[in-house]
């Protein structure tokens, strides 16, 4: 079985409730149907229930009897929304009225319903820019105790079957010492929630355990020293070149006392440009599947999409979003 054959089979087994707000894309129709009739997730539509399926109708989609509905209107549901974004923002100086302004939009609805425990995660991204997906994300949930950023990875699947987790590869263009700890944290714990297998994380240099004098290595170590200390339970070394993560018998000159060496499945690189062209090597050069980006950091799950997606792409991001609402949950 295949990692996103895994990822739906165990996301049926926990039947969270995931929003999908962009209701008037044919696409999240079609996702929501199919999450419905597999019994994957309790799907929630953003929308009047009347409209949706009139137009699920008109495109020739049957959407199951199990699919709940929440309109965005005037009432008790919608102020506990803006309550509760006006308690998050008043700092910022926004008033109760802007706030039940901002809840609203169906995107802040979504990531609010999260916030309030009316839904387990929400997934957008089809028809908004991941700017506005992680603004509404980050402004209505917020981040998780523990995070000082958010983040992602992405799941890579190699032919042969092993599965990798590499981040940050699609947010945080150069974070800092204590932004790369975080990133490493959320990436173990993302790499749990998905594969169900315990995180070996390397944090990944040019230099390897002091190989190499230079500030920017210098920067891994440290993030290193951070995370460990934040995680003591982390399985987790650094800095690390990239043969000593992955091959034994380099790891076995490079750095012999190391428990991450030669078998690390995390990958932690210490920029973008590192992170966003190396996933992209190991998919184009190696023939790896790419799931991603997994949004993370959040104190909830709320998972971006590519505006190119199809269908089926938001049934495999709405699962994977219900592995990471049922780990953090436990």
């Amino acid at each position: 079985m295949d990692i996103i054959s895994r990822i739906r089979y165990r996301s049926g087994l926990i039947r969270k409730k995931i929003v999908l707000c962009e209701t008037e894309d044919l696409r999240t129709i079609k996702a929501a149907a199919f999450l419905a009739d597999n019994k994957l997730a309790d799907v929630i539509l953003v929308g009047p229930e009347k409209e949706i399926r009139h137009f699920a109708a008109t495109e020739s989609v049957r959407l199951p009897d199990t699919i709940l509905y929440s309109e965005i209107k005037d009432g008790e549901q919608l102020d506990r929304y803006a309550d509760l974004y006006y308690e998050k923002r008043k700092h910022k100086g926004i008033t109760r009225d802007q706030a039940l302004e901002v809840a609203r939009q169906p995107l802040y609805y979504s990531s609010l319903m999260v916030a309030s425990g009316d839904a387990d995660g929400a997934v957008a991204g089809a028809d908004n820019t991941t700017g506005d997906v992680l603004r509404a994300a980050i402004q209505g949930i917020g981040l998780k105790p523990g995070s000082n950023i958010v983040s992602s990875i992405f799941l890579m699947s190699t032919m042969d079957g092993q599965v990798f987790t590499y981040g940050d590869c699609a947010v945080v263009p150069y974070p800092d010492e204590q932004q790369l700890a975080s990133i490493a944290i959320d990436s173990a714990l993302t790499h749990k929630a998905l594969t169900d297998e315990e995180p070996m994380v390397a944090m990944l240099s040019f230099s390897t355990l002091g190989s190499a004098k230079h500030e920017r290595s210098e920067m891994v170590a440290n993030a290193t020293k951070i995370a460990a200390e934040k995680k003591p339970d982390l399985d987790i070394d650094g800095e690390l070149q990239f043969d000593t993560a992955y091959v034994a018998s380099v790891a076995k000159r490079k750095a012999p006392d190391s428990s991450v060496a030669g078998k690390a499945n995390v990958y932690i690189f210490p920029n973008l440009d590192a992170g966003n062209i190396a996933y992209k090597i190991t998919e184009r050069l190696a023939g790896a599947t790419a799931t991603g980006p997994v949004i993370q950091g959040l104190d909830k799950p709320m998972n971006d999409l590519s505006r190119g997606c199809n269908w089926e792409d938001i049934v495999n991001t709405s699962c994977v979003t219900a592995l990471m609402a049922d780990a953090d949950q436990k």
